[in-house]
């Protein structure tokens, strides 16, 4: 299974990719890692793709995922931030355990979704999805800070803070 995200940098997305052991499951509460000062929560919209496929145009799109949830992507702030000002990779800040809850799944419903589209035929162009792997594009709002003992709760979504 890939983890595949699509992370909002204020001038558009940027891809990048999340190991499975990044998916927060079974209501396990978030553990904020000792290594970062400042992590901090983004809500996004998570697909769960439902078949093989590679290059496929976005008007197919639809075709492959079976359904929608809500997350939320940690990121180590601190991190992020003392990366983009070296020039590094920000792969630690957003690639780390447990870095994305995902509520429950939804049917999917919106098969018209041009974010959707886009993000599943970007995807397609430089790696074949397969049915399992996960896409998920965070809303481009600003990022909250977490805090421990925080209950998040949204809509299937629930994940504690510790």
């Amino acid at each position: 299974m890939k983890i595949i995200g699509f992370v909002h940098t204020g001038e558009g997305y940027q891809m990048v990719l999340k190991g499975d052991s990044c998916l927060l499951v079974n209501r396990k509460p978030f553990f904020v890692p000792d290594w970062s000062k400042d992590v901090r929560m983004v809500p996004c919209t998570v697909l769960r793709v439902s078949r093989l496929g590679k290059e496929i145009h976005p008007k197919f799109a639809h075709r492959y995922y079976d359904a929608v949830a809500h997350g939320i992507d940690f990121v180590a702030w601190d991190v992020l931030e003392h990366a983009k000002q070296k020039g590094q990779s920000w792969t630690s800040a957003l690639a780390f355990d447990y870095s994305l809850a995902v509520g429950e799944w939804n049917e999917n419903n919106d098969n018209n979704n041009d974010n959707f589209a886009k993000a599943i035929a970007e995807v397609s162009k430089v790696m074949t999805i397969r049915q399992g792997d996960l896409i998920y594009i965070q809303d481009p709002i600003p990022a909250a800070p977490v805090q421990r003992n925080q209950v998040i709760e949204d809509d299937g979504l629930y994940c504690k803070i510790k």
